[in-house]
């Protein structure tokens, strides 16, 4: 086969299993499994505790089985703070025994099919399946990428057009190589993809026909969102949805910020979805420019409520503009309407 303008990666990637001995061979389960799981283990013990593994604790907590979680980093490291204490607190309620700081030492599976991880403390857990969810890894093994000088096995670096580059940043060769997708690491979500596919099947075009290349923030040819607003939403119980920088990645970032938090149980509609509702609205605003850079809402069905925040992130709407992005659902707009008088105050 022989490619007259582009070649595309886009090969994604697999769960990544840590060097804990006897892992592999104790046959553990991954995403994929525990998604396609025909059966529910009596124990099942879960080590991770980024959005995989709090999903998957949340389901088969609810399911019958007793989930431990081995949470290294803690719940939802990368969330706002509150949004993983939530969380915890929800999964300990349901039975969940969370443990923060756990890891594995060792892993055996006997012949009876009982599997016996061994803690770092010398703790013995007991259990008939254990799901790893501590990250992914690419697949770009066996792909042919030694004959362009990249290492096979390894994640893949692209400029914002998602060309791919080497280790002096530049593209491979006259920039014909593109990535797309977890492979590049930028965003480790099926939307991001697509929303990357996009991007690169358009810039492969342009270039084809010799047009410009909007490369510029926000252009046609970009995936500046990758950076800038990530829409996702975790499936727990409470949900969490969030867009765009946590007050800390803001930070982090250089940008001046004002972070400004609501509780989502003072909204009137939340008296009409449930009872003693409990939620959490965070708006991290970037003071210099006014506009907001990250949302975070933690509570039952705060998914319908993302929708507003990432139009007001990504179309970077002036706080004195802000109704006009908002739909005038009541729940919505009421929340915005608090968030904002709070700013104000």
């Amino acid at each position: 086969m022989t490619a007259r303008h582009a070649v595309v990666i886009a090969t994604g990637s697999g769960a990544l299993l840590p060097d804990v001995p006897g892992l592999r061979d104790a046959a553990p389960w991954t995403s994929r499994e525990a998604a396609a799981a025909s059966a529910v283990p009596r124990r099942l013990p879960i080590i991770g505790g980024g959005v995989v593994a709090s999903e998957m604790a949340t389901a088969f907590a609810a399911l019958g089985s007793s989930v431990t979680m081995l949470a290294r980093d803690g719940v939802l490291p990368q969330a706002e703070p509150f949004a993983g204490e939530r969380v915890t607190e929800s999964l300990r309620d349901a039975g969940v025994s969370v443990r923060p700081g756990a890891e594995a030492a060792s892993v055996h599976r006997d012949q009876a099919g009982t599997v016996h991880i061994t803690m770092t403390d010398d703790e013995q857990v007991e259990a008939d399946e254990v799901l790893v969810a501590i990250g992914r890894t690419p697949n770009t093994q066996d792909i042919g990428l030694g004959v362009v000088g990249l290492a096979p096995g390894a994640w893949l670096t692209v400029d914002d057009t998602l060309r791919v580059v080497g280790e002096d940043g530049t593209p491979i060769g006259d920039g014909w190589l593109y990535a797309a997708g977890d492979v590049n690491r930028r965003v480790l979500l099926t939307h991001q993809g697509k929303y990357q596919a996009r991007a690169v099947g358009d810039v492969i075009v342009a270039r084809a026909k010799g047009e410009e290349v909007e490369d510029g923030r926000w252009g046609r040819h970009v995936a500046t969102a990758d950076e800038r607003a990530v829409p996702q939403v975790v499936f727990t119980e409470p949900e969490i949805a969030s867009v765009g920088l946590t007050a800390a990645a803001a930070e982090a970032a250089g940008i001046r910020i004002r972070v400004v938090d609501y509780n989502l149980g003072a909204v009137a509609g939340s008296a009409l979805h449930a009872d003693g509702y409990r939620g959490h609205a965070r708006m991290v605003v970037d003071e210099d420019r006014k506009v907001i850079v990250g949302f975070t809402l933690v509570g039952p069905d705060v998914a319908e409520l993302l929708h507003a925040a990432t139009i007001a992130v990504v179309g970077e709407v002036p706080l004195d503009r802000l109704w006009h992005a908002v739909p005038s659902f009541p729940t919505v707009s009421e929340v915005w309407l608090r968030l904002l008088e709070a700013y104000s105050r």
